[in-house]
């Protein structure tokens, strides 16, 4: 379980194409100070797994299908990710629950800077617009943000200063993809409403 509070601007080292897979290398001096093998570190909002670590870089193995539904099969050798470590228990909850499981890809459609913040309008993919409120939470590429303004295609998210220079948001541009994770807990209700309301026609 993750809080969306990047700790640290990594680096993608190397990528080894593995067919149905790939090897992520990734820089991290910080997230792999405590790390292990089997350990999680979130990259860009992705939960992986660490195989190894050294020199304040550490491994990843990436699947077909983590690549498929996240942005990063786009990912090159130099490309910024953010990364975390895991929340430890008794820890500050500094953002919100997150579990590191990409619920789709979203695409930034403008950015529109003012004087002291920077307002980023995402466009959503299918699927995703019920679960994305005004003042609610989300997740963009690992970063816990609170939503502006929801629509039905799209939402708007206000980045502070704080967020531009630390996380990859400060260099994303018009056009370019990113990981997409809504609050777990609105899924849970749906779920829950939705079988409950099966009970009462049963009923």
């Amino acid at each position: 379980m993750f809080t969306g509070i990047v700790e640290e601007l990594g680096e993608v080292v190397t990528i080894d194409d593995l067919g149905d897979s790939a090897r992520f290398r990734l820089r991290g001096p910080v997230v792999t100070q405590d790390a292990k093998h089997g350990d999680s570190i979130a990259v860009n909002g992705v939960c992986l797994t660490v195989v190894d670590t050294a020199d304040g870089e550490f491994t990843a193995d990436v699947m077909a299908e983590t690549l498929k539904r996240s942005s990063l099969g786009a990912l090159v050798p130099g490309s910024r990710v953010n990364l975390e470590r895991p929340m430890a228990l008794g820890g500050r909850l500094g953002g919100h629950l997150v579990q590191g499981h990409v619920d789709g890809t979203g695409t930034i459609v403008e950015r529109v800077p003012g004087e002291h913040w920077e307002i980023v309008r995402i466009a959503l993919p299918d699927g995703l617009a019920r679960y994305v409120v005004e003042k609610g939470s989300i997740t963009v590429d690992g970063v816990s943000l609170t939503v502006v303004e929801a629509a039905d295609d799209s939402f708007t998210v206000s980045l502070i200063p704080t967020t531009l220079a630390l996380t990859t948001l400060g260099l994303k541009q018009a056009g370019d993809p990113v990981n997409l994770e809504v609050d777990v807990l609105a899924k849970y209700v749906e779920r829950l409403l939705g079988a409950r309301g099966g009970e009462e026609k049963a009923a």
